[in-house]
């Protein structure tokens, strides 16, 4: 439902609410439980090259290690805005509530049921102006593995479109006009008009696009 067609009584709350409890000072920009270890990945144009690695205070499970990573209180708001956001049909209240947490978002977006941010660092989502995330689409923005964890920014570009149980990792752009077709895994960024699909994501034919049209 774009923004000009919806009733009135889903026109956008205001928008200069105070951030959520829970948020220690310098939380926001500089996650802290270990040194940074700077950025992973070899390409210019690669995700790995926009997302920074944490290291854990003792090497092992960085997971067992998330209260250092954040605080504790934020993650718990986070996680109960993101459930309202999952369940909730309103697409207003579902960017109202996305703002609340910190996610950057445009004018007329559209956000799918069960569609999931990121419950650690959701204001490293940009969803830019009338983008769609489909159903039980997932934007992450962290990955905690061994011995260290990374954190990194998902834009998804104007008009763009990530299809129903599709999964974004961290430090990805999709962009402008781009497509990401159901259940898949974007770990690479995805040009303007592009569309993309599989495990791990990568570009559709003219054929196979036409094909999936024609079914």
């Amino acid at each position: 439902m774009s923004d000009d067609a919806r009733p009135a009584d889903e026109s956008d709350p205001p928008s200069d609410a105070a951030s959520p409890p829970g948020t220690a000072a310098g939380d926001e920009d500089d996650p802290a439980g270990g040194d940074a270890v700077g950025e992973a990945g070899d390409g210019a144009d690669r995700r790995h090259d926009r997302v920074t690695a944490h290291r854990t205070p003792t090497g092992g499970n960085s997971l067992a290690f998330w209260t250092s990573a954040r605080h504790p209180l934020r993650v718990a708001v986070n996680y109960v805005v993101v459930w309202l956001v999952r369940v909730s049909p309103s697409l207003a209240l579902k960017r109202w509530l996305l703002r609340r947490i910190g996610v950057t978002v445009g004018e007329g977006v559209s956000w799918g049921l069960e569609a999931t941010p990121d419950v650690f660092w959701p204001d490293r989502i940009t969803v830019a102006d009338r983008a769609i995330v489909g159903y039980d689409a997932t934007l992450l923005c962290h990955e905690f593995l061994q011995d260290e964890y990374r954190v990194g920014e998902v834009v998804i570009a104007e008009e763009a479109m990530i299809g129903a149980g599709a999964i974004v990792l961290p430090g990805v752009e999709v962009g402008e006009r781009a497509s990401v077709a159901a259940n898949s895994l974007v770990t690479e960024d995805v040009p303007p008009g592009e569309t993309v699909a599989g495990v791990p994501a990568t570009p559709m034919t003219s054929e196979e696009i036409d094909g999936e049209d024609g079914r």
